[in-house]
């Protein structure tokens, strides 16, 4: 699952993933005032990350499953979390069968010889026409996850020219709970198109890489 072991690689040189890109102009000021702010509530926010970030794992999981026709494995999660987790996995199920969107493929991961990045799309979804899927667990929808859906589509663009996105773009995102006891909570969003989160993604590979050469000189 997820971005080969080995890394991205393009006739034997490495070249950066969608998530390195990204990441790399990442602006953290709400990570760290969520963590000041927990502490400020006398509570350690890595145990309130953990807590969340199991029962939010423990969904994408069950969708993972679901998607491969395999048997989702309970045994490395607690009661407690399995019971977060499956109030939104059946909201997930309800949707898919409103929908009658079928996964095509899953986990590709693709390469662009024509911007030099690599990058794995969670999912390919088709219902008479294709279009790309993504899955987060977070509270929120963040701009980041436009520019992912959007690089995904570069990738797809350059390596089946055949085979046109005509459906747009979904979001399947299973949050983290405000609390530790909150229950997991499921939400799709759904773009007909992302052409400025391709203009900005391209404009963050650019920069990524004059980045690189601009540490060099120091």
């Amino acid at each position: 699952m997820g971005r080969p072991k080995e890394g991205y690689q393009i006739d034997g040189q490495k070249v950066p993933g969608v998530t390195t890109i990204i990441s790399r102009f990442k602006e953290s000021g709400a990570l760290v005032y969520w963590a000041w702010d927990q502490g400020r509530n006398g509570k350690d926010f890595r145990e309130t990350r953990d807590a969340a970030a199991d029962a939010g794992t423990c969904c994408h999981d069950m969708v993972e499953a679901d998607i491969y026709g395999a048997a989702f494995d309970e045994s490395p999660y607690k009661p407690e979390t399995l019971v977060k987790a499956k109030g939104a996995f059946a909201a997930y199920q309800e949707w898919k069968q409103q929908t009658r969107l079928q996964v095509a493929e899953a986990e590709i991961s693709l390469l662009s010889r024509v911007h030099q990045f690599g990058g794995t799309l969670d999912a390919l979804f088709i219902a008479g026409k294709l279009a790309l899927g993504d899955w987060k667990t977070s509270n929120r929808i963040y701009t980041d996850y436009l520019l992912q859906l959007a690089a995904y589509q570069l990738l797809w663009e350059e390596n089946y020219p055949d085979r046109p996105l005509e459906a747009g773009f979904h979001l399947l995102r299973f949050s983290k709970q405000a609390e530790a006891e909150d229950p997991v909570h499921f939400a799709h969003h759904y773009w007909s198109e992302l052409n400025l989160a391709k203009t900005q993604f391209l404009l963050l590979r650019e920069a990524y890489g004059l980045d690189k050469r601009l540490s060099k000189l120091l």
